[in-house]
Order: structure tokens, then sequence, then C-alpha cells
């Protein structure tokens, strides 16, 4: 090695790599660690074509009939912020994931993990948040489990809950389905949800209160799918945010994704918040909002069914699948200049959802 060869690899500071034998905070991301975690320990054991697809939910046949089914845990802390608590969250989220393949939500089981000495009036406003949620989204919770651990050992309540739905016969949607032409759709502004948390976690105080944006999205849904079944994949932009889910599509369909910047709506309080907190909207969790992929010639039909919908009121077509740069999403931005729009590394926000 050269001296000036030398002299360069001592000054360079290599990014952090991390540990291998430990399971980290930032394995629940939704981002790359969280990727890496699937590959590397789940799907080597767990393979099989219908997890293989990494979809939100598994659509399953029996009998002739077309089931959806997806199962999610729910640790957000605090328990109770602004526009929601982790009982209405869990009911939302289990929802959104059947309603991102299409399905028609109906059933829901609740396992609820309770840490000794947890107020016992707080336990009821959550109950009684998820019965509300629930009856509002059109679904039941029939069966469930709970569990008491040592004081200490829980951070007061976690909650587990799976989803039972009918899917339409004769409807794909999955990640691996998008092509270049393909639009991309944005249901409304990003970025609620995860700003919200923080802000209720941390004290923050802004000139008007940040509410989550959870909120049950298979209405929604129903309706762009009486506009077309050119949908090529849905998803909510949770964990990882947008950036996240449009780069787990574009691996899996190994095609590129171009955003406009000035499309993606982002509330000037959240922009603020992020600014000051050195936060990326794009990478910030959302509850209540869907991304579609969509052929080009009926995204329009789409896009105008989203916008008849309350939910998709300020919905928008923010990109383009490109034959070019397969498994990237770029972004063309404000200034004119194109940027990468990685994968979340790690987790800028853990117990959001």
């Amino acid at each position: 090695m050269s001296s000036a060869t030398k002299t360069i690899a001592e000054l360079s500071c290599p990014a952090p790599l991390p540990a291998k034998d430990k399971v980290l905070l930032g394995h629940g991301s939704g981002g790359k660690l969280s990727a890496e975690l699937i590959r590397d320990v789940f799907l080597p054991v767990l393979n099989n074509p219908m997890l293989a697809r990494l979809d939100d939910q598994a659509i399953v046949n029996i009998n002739g009939q077309r089931l959806a089914i997806t199962t999610d845990s729910f640790v957000v802390k605090p328990l109770f912020f602004p526009g929601g608590d982790i009982g209405s969250l869990a009911v939302h989220g289990t929802v959104n994931d059947l309603a991102m393949g299409g399905a028609t939500p109906l059933y829901l089981s609740a396992a609820f993990i309770i840490e000794e000495g947890f107020p016992m009036e707080q336990l009821r406003r959550v109950v009684d948040s998820m019965h509300r949620a629930a009856t509002e989204a059109g679904v039941q919770v029939v069966t469930g489990d709970t569990k008491v651990v040592e004081r200490g050992k829980g951070d007061g309540l976690f909650i587990n809950t799976t989803g039972i739905g009918i899917a339409p016969d004769g409807l794909e949607l999955s990640a691996n389905r998008a092509r270049p032409g393909d639009k991309v759709l944005l249901s409304g502004s990003i970025g609620e949800h995860g700003i919200a948390i923080l802000a209720q976690r941390e004290g923050l105080e802004f000139e008007t209160t940040i509410q989550s944006d959870s909120a049950a999205l298979h209405t929604l849904v129903a309706g762009m799918l009486e506009a077309t079944h050119e949908i090529r994949c849905m998803r909510d932009p949770t964990r990882g945010g947008v950036s996240s889910t449009l780069n787990e599509i574009a691996q899996q369909s190994q095609v590129g994704i171009e955003l406009e910047e000035r499309r993606i709506l982002v509330r000037e309080q959240v922009r603020g918040a992020c600014e000051m907190l050195g936060l990326d909207p794009l990478y910030v969790a959302n509850e209540g909002k869907l991304i579609a992929i969509v052929a080009d010639g009926a995204a329009e039909a789409v896009l105008q069914s989203m916008q008849r919908h309350p939910l998709g009121a300020e919905a928008r077509i923010i990109g383009t699948v490109k034959e070019a740069n397969p498994g990237l999403v770029t972004m063309r931005t404000a200034f004119g200049t194109t940027r990468i729009v990685d994968m979340l590394a790690g987790d800028q926000l853990p117990r959001i959802c």
C-alpha cells in the first residue's frame, strides 16, 4: 500500500456495520434491517410460495373460496396519541393489510399482552376504542387471548391481531407486478402519524396539534377496484414510510421508480417538524394512506375514484415506473436535480405502530 493510499485509509470513517448476533431496534423498522431479518432468518426455514411473495397479507384458496389472512403486532408508545390509540390503530392496521390485497375485511382476533399493574381504566379505554373502530369498519372481533407478564416486563400493553377477509376472484395484487409505464398513486399527505407519535412521546409543542392519519382504507380500495382491476399492487406505507414501501416494490418487480417531489403532499406542520428534527417525510410512517401502482391507461380513472372518497380527496399521481435503474427509487427534486431515495437503513422512529 502506497503512503498516500495508507493516509486516505487511515482518515476514512466507514459506516458502522450492525451486529449480526443480536436483534436491534432497526430490525423492526420496515427498512433494510427488517428485510435482512426476513431474508436471513425466516424465509430460509418457513419458505413457501405464499410467504415468498412478502405481501401485506396471504391469499389462500379454501374449497374454491379465496380468503385473505394477515397478522400484526402493535407496540406503539405512547398508547394514546392525537388521532387515535393502540386499540383503534390495531383495527385500522389489520383492516388495511387485508385491503391492500383487495379483500373485504370480515373478522379479527385480538391478543392482549398486559403488564402487571397496568391501570384497568386505561385497558377499558383501549378496548372501547377497538370496539368503536371495528364497528365503524364493519368487522367483528370474534376471538382473542389475554396474557399478563410481570411488572417491568411488558411496557404497559402490546396487542396482536389477525384479520380474515374475502378476496375477489380474478384479482392479483402483489409487489412483483409493477411494469414500466405504470403510474404511482398516493392517496394523500404523508408523515402525520409518525410525527404525531413523536411529538406526544417527546412532549414537543407546535402551533397546531399534528393528528395521526390512522384510518381504515377498505372502502377507499373498494371504490378503486370498481373503477378498474388494472391495479398492479397496493401498499400502506407504514414503517419505513413511502420510501421503504416503494423500494420493496422496485426490488421485487425489478423496475425503477421515478418520483416527482413537487407532487408529494406534505403538510406545513409536518414539514416544519421534520426540518426541525432532521427527518425526511418520505421515511416517516403513515397509518391512513395507500400507494397504488396502476397501469398507465387506468391511472386517471383510479385517481378520480380516489378523489371522490374522503380518505383519497388529496390523491395524486406522484411518479412513474421505469425500465431503467431496476430495483432503485429516484426522485426529481423541486430544484430539477435527481437523487436516489434509498430504503431506510435503521429505525429513525421506533415504537410507532
